[in-house]
This record gives C-alpha cells, structure tokens and sequence, in this order.
C-alpha cells in the first residue's frame, strides 16, 4: 500500500448539531470543491456499483451510489432501528469488559466498482444526515484489477490498494472533499470509515482513461462519450443542468437528464465544448433532444478542431431540431479532430450527442501511450 498526496479541502471537524426540525439541510456544511468539474466515475449511469461490504446492519451499501441527494425522514423507523439513506454499520466494540472500546486498527469497509475507469482527482465523502452516527475518520484506497473481479478476488494478497485519502477526521451533516494528486488509473476503490458508523453518499471526480484495446475492437464508436473518454470542458449556460449529461450512456429518461439552458434575452446563443477521447476522424453524428419538447433547441451546429490551437471548422450547419427527437447526420467526409463544438440556437436544450468515428493512427498511439504510462 503507498501513500499518495492528498489534500483536505473541507475539515468539518467537531459534531454536527442535533435534527432541529424543518429543512433538514437548513445546515449542512459544504464547500466550494473545485474537482467538480469532472465526472463522477461513480455514476451508476456510467455502470458503477458497490460490489461488497463488511457490514450494513442499519443502511444498505448501495445508498453511497445513488445520483439524488439523500433523504431524512424523522420518523421512519424500522425493525433495526432508524432508517437512514446512506450506508450505516452497527457500533463496534471491544473485546472485553475491561477493554469495551473498539482498537485503533478497527474498521468497517466498502468495496466500489467504478463505472469507468480514470484517474481521480477529488473525492466527496457525504454524511448528510449522520449527526451523532457518522465516522470519526475516513480513508479510501484504489487499484486497479483487469477484468470483472469477484470481492474475494479483489481482497486477494496479490492485489496493490494506493492510499487516494489517508485516514482523516470527518464531520457529521457535511461534504467531505478530497482532492487527489495520483496520476494513475484507477478500476476500483476500497472506502473505509473508522472505526464504524455511517455515510449517505460517494462521489469520485476524474477523467475517464479507456482501454485502447476495446476501443480498437469496437472499430467505429462514439469519439465524445463520456464512457469512452470523453469530456466537456466548457459550456455557456449551466442554469439547469450539467453538460456533461449530454455524453452519458444510454437515451435520456427525462427532462433533466439532458442539458437545458436559462432563457435568452440577448442576441447570443448557448453551446458547450467538448474534448475528443484522442484525435478522430469523425463520419456520422447524432443530436438527440428528447424529452425536450417545449424546451429544445430550435437550431444547432457542430463544430470540430484539430488541435488546442487549431481553428473551429463547421462539419454540420446550423439545422433545424424538432422537439423530443433524435436527429441522425452522415458527413460528406470525414471530419479530423480533437474537440468539438456544439452550439444551439437561440437556447434551450439537446439530451445527448453522438460523434460517430475511429481513432487516427497517431490518436490510438497517443491513447495507448497514456493509458501504458498511467498503468493501465
């Protein structure tokens, strides 16, 4: 195991104060958390799971994962005591009257498949709602295991655990952020609370890093997917929701799970930026807005350039968009880049977009390199 740079970005230490009643998130404590920029590669919608724990006698595992805030309700009660929404292990003790008290080695710990695998940069560990009941310490752990490993084999002896977060105190009620400065590529964490107690939520910020050798299987594939290395790295209105919604997997489920702007009232219009998994050649694209109906964008085009320098060439013009429909385009030719540019007219929103194409022959060198170099 090698410790890593860590830096505590919020150290909420001390106890949170007692539910007074009302907005239960009247008080809860958080931070400007700079690493949230970045995807969650927890993301169920990415394929992320928590694959195993040593305990979950009040609260499920599964909890860290889920995408919604979690819920406090003061009254719901079960046959095991109350009902939180995070993960929650019982109370550890010692090993004698004389010695009740839990030892300093004393953990509990949950197993996390990421939804894709990347480096990380920051790491929130929530404990919304856990005043009384959350960890007087946390750490988190990554490695990174080819393949679809079993618990057991991923607590093998063989396997190599990189301290991300090193044990450190956490408050109660608070997002706990971690930023993290290991350049390495990361399949899966190992979170650990100390010596016990309970966590509503994990989210673990970073770049998405593919395996070459599949995206080289796939032949054609989605060059601006999120799942695929791709990624937003700037866009002109997020009022409603986040860019990044537009290159997750899989067709919109509702509204919010695409990318809505604020209402115009200039002359402008909105768009959003996005850099390649690696150099492409791009051959069809894909502009979907659905469940946008009243909302859509009313034009769009796409954009693509070659290079941090290069300079924005138009592979579609400004076309018109219906409402809650997927557009399909094939390009006269191919279009060669690194990013890409979508730009909608006047405002509104698209759900998802689709760059269809293949790595070029110095992009898939430059992608197996870098994912070589971050042992991957």
């Amino acid at each position: 195991m090698t410790a890593q740079q860590n830096t505590s970005l919020a150290s909420f230490t001390g106890d949170a104060n007692p539910y007074g009643g009302g907005d239960p998130y009247a008080d809860y404590r958080t931070a400007d958390l700079p690493f949230t920029q970045y995807a969650n590669l927890a993301d169920r919608q990415l394929g992320a799971g928590v694959v195993a724990a040593n305990d979950e006698f009040f609260a499920q595992r599964e909890n860290l994962l889920v995408p919604e805030p979690a819920e406090f309700d003061p009254e719901h009660f079960g046959h095991k005591g109350k009902v939180m929404d995070g993960w929650e292990t019982r109370r550890r003790r010692g090993a004698s009257a004389e010695q009740p008290w839990p030892t300093e080695e004393d953990h509990d710990w949950a197993l996390i498949r990421l939804g894709a695998p990347g480096v990380i940069r920051g790491i929130v560990v929530d404990t919304a709602h856990f005043r009384g009941n959350y960890p007087q310490a946390v750490s988190v752990e990554g490695a990174s295991v080819a393949g679809s490993p079993t618990p057991e084999e991923l607590l093998a002896d063989d396997v190599k655990w990189t301290t991300l977060v090193p044990r450190t105190p956490v408050g109660g009620h608070a997002a706990n952020g971690f930023a993290v400065a290991t350049e390495q590529r990361f399949t899966h964490l190992r979170l650990k609370q100390h010596p016990d107690g309970g966590i509503a939520r994990l989210r673990v910020y970073g770049e998405v890093v593919p395996d070459p050798a599949w995206l080289t299987a796939l032949g054609t594939f989605d060059v601006v997917a999120l799942e695929n290395g791709g990624q937003v790295e700037d866009a002109s209105n997020l009022f409603y929701s986040p860019a990044t919604n537009t290159i997750q997997p899989g067709r919109s489920r509702k509204m919010d799970d695409g990318w809505e702007t604020r209402r115009r009232r200039d002359r402008g219009n909105d768009w959003i930026q996005y850099r390649l998994v690696d150099r492409s050649q791009i051959r069809a694209i894909e502009i979907d807005t659905a469940y946008l109906k009243g909302n859509s964008a009313g034009w769009a085009s796409v954009s693509v350039k070659d290079g941090e320098d290069g300079e924005w060439r138009e592979v579609l013009p400004r076309t018109r968009m219906q409402p809650d429909t997927n557009h399909r385009f094939v390009l006269p030719e191919a279009a060669v880049g690194t990013h890409a540019r979508v730009d909608i007219f006047p405002d509104g929103g698209i759900s998802r977009l689709r760059l269809f194409g293949t790595l070029t022959e110095d992009g898939a060198a430059h992608l197996a390199a870098r994912h070589q170099e971050l042992g991957g």
